[in-house]
């Protein structure tokens, strides 16, 4: 099991290499067509943070699909691993917002990255970098041809940390699938409706949790059931979020906003958590940055909005080193 590094003074600064696996799309909000897919979302802002994104993805050879890869290598993150699928379109989401801008998504089925086919130059390309964090979720494994994949990638790839967010989406996961993953999971993050879901899922789980279940106990239970998994994260939307390492439980408030909408707020969580952890702060200082940037973008629209120069003072203000963020 890899352990965070909390020492920044002795970090040594080179550029942290995150690889994400899966969906790669446009959301649909209000008329509006925003970049989306939690891979992409997170591999734009953890590029905005200045760490060195790839994204493993596949977009269709159309109009939209031009259009992601140029805005994603406007972002700052390295398309060399997305595909360009001649026969399916582009992955696109209606996202139809509820209250307090809760998103119901819609997602089309048949697009481009439900045919993630690498081949083997691509994967002696992965597995010979050295990577700090391989993220990957659950929608995408719904085609079996993306299951294949991201097996051979969980098996090949050489990566210090294998981040596991499982953004559930009604009538796109499977039991099967969600345990598979957690075996290969070091740092795992979910809401705490996944959590619940989790929770009623694993039966060991479900029957010491019957009567009443803290999530300090669940995360517990959990990590007893997954040994490898060192990090668990849940945000609580409102409420602020919840990390789970080494035994110990903390909890972050986060400042009330206006809601813009939600989409993409959990990538953004997960970025920040991720780049102040690989950065050396650890893991409370992490949840607590990945706080804010998770409500900035919350009370913004879209999935990837402009960071204003309040956010990145707040960030600073943190104690975080944003030297190498992008504008």
């Amino acid at each position: 099991m890899v352990e965070w590094s909390e020492n920044v003074e002795k970090e040594i600064r080179k550029p942290i290499k995150v690889l994400t696996f899966g969906e790669a799309l446009f959301d649909i909000i209000k008329g509006s067509a925003h970049l989306g897919g939690a891979p992409l979302n997170l591999a734009a802002h953890i590029a905005k943070l200045g760490a060195k994104p790839a994204v493993i993805t596949a977009v269709g050879k159309d109009e939209l699909g031009k259009i992601l890869l140029t805005r994603a290598e406007a972002m700052g993150i390295d398309t060399s691993y997305i595909l360009v699928d001649e026969k399916r379109p582009t992955g696109t989401v209606t996202v139809e917002l509820k209250a307090e801008g809760i998103p119901i998504f819609t997602i089309n089925e048949g697009v481009a990255w439900d045919a993630i086919t690498l081949g083997e130059k691509e994967f002696k390309a992965l597995s010979e970098e050295e990577w700090d964090v391989f993220c990957f979720g659950t929608l995408a494994q719904r085609t079996e041809k993306n299951r294949e994949a991201l097996g051979r990638l969980l098996s090949e790839i050489r990566s210090k940390h294998f981040f596991y967010d499982i953004n559930l989406r009604t009538g796109f996961y499977k039991k099967e699938w969600i345990l598979s993953s957690l075996e290969h999971t070091t740092i795992l993050k979910m809401n705490k409706e996944e959590a619940d879901e989790l929770s009623n899922m694993i039966s060991e789980i479900a029957h010491a949790c019957k009567l009443s279940c803290s999530y300090e106990a669940f995360c517990r239970l959990l990590t007893e059931k997954y040994p490898r998994i060192s990090v668990i994260c849940i945000t609580k939307g409102p409420e602020g979020a919840a990390v789970y390492h080494k035994g110990i439980y903390e909890e972050a408030e986060t400042t009330p906003v206006e809601v813009a909408d939600t989409v993409g707020a959990g990538d953004a969580f997960s970025a920040g958590f991720l780049y102040t952890c690989l950065s050396g702060y650890g893991v409370s200082k992490a949840v607590s940055i990945a706080t804010i940037l998770g409500s900035y973008v919350a009370s913004k629209p879209g999935s990837v909005p402009e960071y204003s120069k309040e956010l990145i003072e707040k960030l600073k203000a943190e104690g975080l080193d944003l030297s190498k963020i992008k504008d």
